[in-house]
């Protein structure tokens, strides 16, 4: 039913926006893996509600507890489960779209696909439920740090505010130096002066997150329909509001000839290497070496305080004014979003990897 993601590295999420708790259990982690709250807790704390004038003021904690799958603070090799409890829920604050389609928003696909009541808040179609996959990805990401693997994503626009970034050497630290989460200090201060007006307007805005990938060894990744960058963008695109991807190059590489484009190799220290990094790290589906650098688009969200036309479940317009709670810019809080989604996706890969290697 759409709810699981992974081979060997599976997780399943369960839980809706306005329900008691979220949950994901996570299936295949290897065993003797460190793990304790703290681990999961701090990538948490990024993604939160209620942590900045940018976002959501939905007081949400997002405390985690580990149900188990976990013993003295390593992992035992058997189901990991994971458990947030919904402490900020305000159903009420929906009551005016029980019977009406909100512009943009699932309600209308899920309730027909389904054929139940549309939830407060978007039930499983809600952003609300990245937190268990931020939770998940934080698990991969202490198997990752066994093989020096770092993934680092930043807010690289908001609109039309570009930054500039060198995707060498920009760090967690330099990400969460500020609250849009852009590591361009002479950019960031407009992205959050431009957020705070769209608020004030009662409306929203998009961009784009990049991610860059450190550190991953050549031959991850499969042929044919598991290609590593396949895989990358199945599970971006699994993100609400996430519209576009790119790898390397992207849309660029379209506007590049084949001499522009194609990545000289030479070998130096041991090791073979390319002049250029046009393709983002992975050729052919499979990693070569490189970093690998990854763009996702985001739509503006669709939940905004302008009262705007709609129909209602008998099909009559009407019109529909939003009183919820609800993020101006998802940016800021899907950056751990995107991390925890390539986190696990390399996770996948990897363990894929070690079973080819060893028989």
């Amino acid at each position: 039913m759409g709810n699981s993601f992974g081979k060997l590295f599976q997780i399943t999420t369960w839980g809706e926006s306005h329900g008691t708790a979220l949950g994901v259990v996570i299936d295949g982690c290897p065993s003797n893996i460190p793990l304790t709250t703290t681990h999961i807790q701090q990538e948490l704390d990024r993604r939160k509600p209620g942590q900045n004038n940018l976002v959501t003021p939905r007081e949400e904690s997002d405390q985690i507890s580990i149900l188990s799958g976990v013993y003295q603070d390593k992992t035992l090799g058997t189901p990991i489960s994971l458990f947030i409890a919904n402490k900020d829920a305000n159903p009420s604050e929906y009551k005016e779209i029980q019977n009406k389609y909100r512009p943009s928003h699932a309600d209308y696909t899920y309730h027909k696909k389904f054929n139940t009541p549309i939830l407060s808040g978007g039930g499983r179609a809600s952003a609300r439920e990245t937190a268990t996959r931020v939770a998940a990805g934080a698990v991969a990401k202490q198997l990752l740090r066994s093989f020096n693997i770092d993934v680092v994503a930043w807010v690289d626009s908001v609109r039309h505010i570009q930054a500039s970034v060198n995707t060498d050497h920009v760090s967690r630290e330099h990400v969460d130096a500020t609250t849009v989460r852009c590591p361009d200090s002479a950019v960031s201060q407009q992205m959050i002066d431009y957020i705070s007006t769209i608020k004030k307007q009662k409306d929203s805005v998009g961009g784009v997150i990049k991610a860059v990938i450190r550190g991953v060894p050549v031959g991850i990744g499969n042929p044919v329909f598991d290609k590593l960058d396949a895989d990358l963008a199945k599970a971006l695109m699994s993100i609400p509001a996430a519209k576009a991807i790119a790898i390397g190059e992207g849309y660029q590489s379209t506007q590049m000839l084949g001499s522009e484009h194609n990545d000289i190799l030479y070998y130096k220290d041991d090791k073979v290497r390319t002049k250029t990094n046009h393709a983002g790290g992975i050729v052919g589906g499979i990693s070569n070496g490189e970093s690998i650098i990854i763009s996702v688009g985001f739509k503006p969200p669709s939940s905004i305080g302008k009262t705007q036309p709609t129909i209602d479940l008998d099909n009559n317009e009407t019109s529909l004014t939003f009183q919820g709670r609800h993020d101006p810019c998802v940016l800021p809080r899907a950056v751990p979003v995107v991390e925890a989604m390539i986190q696990l996706v390399l996770t996948d890969h990897i363990l894929r990897q070690q079973c080819n290697t060893t028989f």
